[in-house]
């Protein structure tokens, strides 16, 4: 297999039409009534008013009760966090009103030796995410886990490294790009600490430091870097066939994990990937943070965008925005959403335009 060899391009952000679908039984009419219809959909109406044409398309609604939709967010951490957009997302989240919704890593800011520091990062993000009216699920991130004091945190707060679970017979796996030793920057290992630790209480003095020691473009250097190569343990692997093999009859297998170890393939995620490759699946990541679609061997690798993370390339995947899946029992159909195009039932937040053009860069330092 050519993991490498993909047809690459790039979804730009759509706008979002509300639907609403109904749903209930055929019932016959008493002797003596109207010739009312009720089909197997809950649509109802009288037949002796519709002799000839009728005014709509079908009568074959799109309600199969096995269908599902979930959303996905990308990264928060790393940098940016314009004020309020992930708040923002929560609350357009609940107008949409997903089943639940996946996510792909980078929550809080982390890189801090401070278990203070850490805790006022997680319970941040745990006030805004309890806003959500529907089940959240975690994937661990470089930002999350990137010190001893966070590695801690995560065990503590969100249980093992990585998970799996199914619903309405689809299988979702967690995996986790962050457990191996990779090798870090040390030219940062103690600059990011310490802004990140201004910048709890002293923006301004936090963003004096990043500007004293050229903080961001040292961190664009590295961000612009070809993406290392992802080594999962051998434990993690074993894992992840058992779960296949414990699963095989499943409609639909997604695949969550922070880094897109795709990009750089390891010798250990060509073995993640052989495994998967005799069922229907997906795959999802973050890190970028930038909206991108490879097509390999016929199966979808989607790198997420942001939802407040620093942008760090120009282009149309470069937005703020959520993913939207509906699962059908001929596989999902997916649509990337801007978040400046959603809107609630009062119509157009004139304060929403301009709140996420961003270039590259803007806002923080991160990744």
């Amino acid at each position: 297999m050519k993991i490498l060899e993909a047809d690459r391009g790039v979804f730009g952000p759509v706008a979002l039409v509300a639907v609403l679908v109904v749903a209930a039984a055929y019932c016959q009419p008493e002797s003596g009534a109207s010739d009312y219809v009720q089909e197997e959909a809950a649509f109802e109406y009288d037949s002796t008013e519709f002799p000839g044409a009728k005014p709509w398309t079908s009568e074959d609604f799109a309600d199969d009760s096995d269908d599902f939709q979930f959303a996905i967010v990308g990264d928060r951490g790393g940098g940016a966090n314009p004020p309020g957009t992930f708040e923002r997302t929560m609350e357009q989240l609940n107008w949409l009103q997903p089943e639940f919704v996946m996510s792909v890593g980078d929550y809080v800011e982390g890189y801090t030796s401070k278990p203070d520091v850490m805790k006022t990062q997680w319970d941040e993000f745990d006030a805004i995410v309890a806003e959500l009216q529907m089940p959240f699920f975690f994937v661990r991130g470089n930002h999350d886990i990137n010190t001893p004091i966070t590695r801690e945190a995560w065990t503590e707060l969100r249980g093992p490294d990585y998970y799996y679970f199914k619903y309405k017979d689809v299988l979702f796996i967690a995996l986790d790009t962050e457990g191996a030793e990779k090798s870090a920057a040390p030219e940062l290992e103690a600059d990011l600490p310490h802004f990140n630790d201004l910048n709890i209480d002293d923006p301004e003095a936090a963003q004096a430091f990043a500007d004293e020691v050229d903080l961001m473009s040292r961190v664009m250097e590295i961000v612009a870097e070809e993406p290392p190569s992802i080594d999962f343990p051998e434990e993690q692997i074993e894992w992840f066939k058992k779960v296949l093999a414990e699963n095989e009859d499943v409609r639909w297998t997604f695949v969550f994990l922070h880094q897109p170890a795709w990009n750089s393939p390891s010798e250990s995620f060509r073995e993640i990937d052989a495994a998967i490759q005799d069922r229907d699946f997906t795959f999802f990541a973050g890190h970028t943070p930038y909206y991108d679609y490879d097509l390999i061997d016929g199966h979808e690798y989607i790198p997420v965008a942001s939802a407040g993370a620093t942008i760090v390339a120009d282009g149309p995947g470069n937005v703020d925005m959520l993913t939207w899946v509906t699962v059908t029992d001929d596989g999902p159909e997916i649509a990337g959403i801007a978040l400046k195009g959603i809107f609630d039932r009062k119509g157009v937040d004139p304060e929403m335009f301009g709140a996420y053009d961003r270039a590259p860069g803007q806002g923080g330092v991160g990744h």
